[in-house]
């Protein structure tokens, strides 16, 4: 059986599916942008929980990365609009059907992604924040 922390993940991954953008979770950049653009989920950094002893309740504020990455003529555009797609089906369900307290994304960091011989690439790294609880950090 999944642990929370995967499930969650996994809610978020298919979230994202059911954008445009190809998404992938955990992968490498692969060498071609697909045309509707592409976001690839990192399972980020759960950090050190907030304890509660009574009863014992371990409160997560889990930082998941999406990197967002557009290529071609109209890049800027295109991006905008893969940037507010995800933001758009977060909000839409801030819970993930129930399985996180609250779920937010921040504003996009630009990262620099140089290619070689390729159209230039335009990517950014949007933090998504999962707010959670559970009673066993290795089981949540």
């Amino acid at each position: 059986m999944p642990t929370l922390r995967e499930t969650i993940l996994s809610a978020l991954h298919t979230l994202l599916s059911a954008l445009p953008a190809t998404a992938l979770r955990g992968e490498v950049l692969p060498e071609r942008v697909p045309a509707a653009g592409l976001l690839i989920l990192r399972d980020g950094e759960p950090g050190a929980p907030e304890v509660t002893l009574s009863p014992l309740c371990y409160h997560y504020q889990h930082r998941a990365e999406i990197e967002a990455v557009v290529q071609g003529a109209d890049r800027d555009a295109a991006f905008d609009a893969l940037t507010a797609s995800v933001g758009a089906v977060v909000s839409a369900d801030r819970t993930l059907g129930g399985l996180c307290d609250w779920v937010e994304a921040e504003a996009p960091r630009p990262v620099d992604l140089p290619v070689e011989g390729a159209a230039t690439l335009k990517a950014a790294v949007i933090p998504v924040v999962l707010h959670y609880s559970t009673d066993d950090p290795l089981g949540g």
